[in-house]
């Protein structure tokens, strides 16, 4: 099982959109669909498909929290005719963020949001290997614009399998952003690769929970670890979820909790969801209790 999840927040639009990604990547596929029922939002749908051999989440929950491009999902192109497909699919009701275009760094790359609002990097790779078809980038603006780099070394050592790439950074001549701040990187938790980038630019937007990294944990004392390290807003913390000191938010899972959510029986279903909705950090035991009375 992947270990980092990313999870997107959507208002309605989830089992619409995840047709619409699957479509997009030859291979893909559901790998579960749940509706839980009674939650403070309604009816629930989550989703679970695989993208070019990576997991996503997809949540129907209402319009609580709306994408920004505060974090986007950057897709390998093994050629240019690859990047230009992807892209007019994608920009199809979209807008472009950054023109599809030849750039320093790539004969063809172009930066958009979706018709969901979803942001998505189409690159075109030249002769680099291609390891991970999408990446989760991280751009760290407003009040935390400047913290990539640290960031980063955080994360890397809460996760075991990981390291950080070639720092790419800003040079003198690069205002508003300060020299030696980070322009990209790339880094890798549990042999999943991240990007990272700072831009001082007044975007007008920052990290929410549409998009949070689902961490799957075995056991409670792993779920203590992460909880503890990573949480750093009180007032966030709720079913499983947290915001870490730069804004960013994560959801702290038992894997447990992919088998009682299949489970058919809508009894036990009910019981493990009245459960959890009225936990910050997650107890297995707890669950476990729930869905076996």
């Amino acid at each position: 099982m992947q270990k980092i999840i990313p999870h997107l927040w959507f208002d309605k639009e989830a089992d619409e959109a995840s047709k619409f990604y699957m479509s997009l990547f030859e291979g893909s596929k559901i790998k579960n669909k749940t509706i839980l029922n009674d939650t403070p939002s309604g009816s629930v749908d989550m989703i679970t498909i695989e993208l070019a051999g990576q997991e996503l989440m997809l949540l129907s929950a209402g319009p609580l929290f709306k994408f920004t491009p505060a974090v986007s999902f950057l897709i390998a192109c093994s050629s240019i005719e690859e990047a230009e497909v992807l892209w007019k699919k994608l920009i199809e009701n979209g807008a472009a963020l950054m023109a599809l275009d030849a750039y320093p760094f790539s004969e063809k790359y172009g930066w958009l949001i979706d018709r969901y609002g979803l942001s998505w990097q189409v690159m075109y790779m030249g002769d680099f290997e291609i390891k991970q078809k999408i990446t989760p980038t991280l751009m760290f603006v407003g009040d935390q614009c400047g913290n990539a780099e640290e960031a980063i070394q955080f994360y890397t050592t809460l996760f075991k399998h990981s390291s950080i790439g070639n720092i790419l950074r800003y040079g003198e001549d690069a205002a508003p952003n300060k020299a030696d701040s980070i322009q990209h990187v790339d880094f890798v938790l549990v042999n999943q690769t991240f990007a990272a980038m700072d831009s001082a630019y007044d975007h007008g937007f920052t990290f929410n929970e549409a998009i949070s990294l689902m961490v799957m944990c075995d056991t409670q004392a792993e779920i203590d670890y992460y909880w503890d390290k990573l949480s750093a807003v009180p007032e966030a913390e709720q079913c499983g979820w947290l915001k870490d000191k730069y804004g960013f938010s994560w959801q702290i899972v038992p894997t447990i909790m992919n088998e009682m959510m299949q489970n058919k029986d809508a009894t036990k279903l009910a019981q493990v969801t009245e459960a959890f909705l009225k936990m910050k950090k997650f107890d297995i035991a707890e669950l476990i209790k729930a869905y076996e009375k």
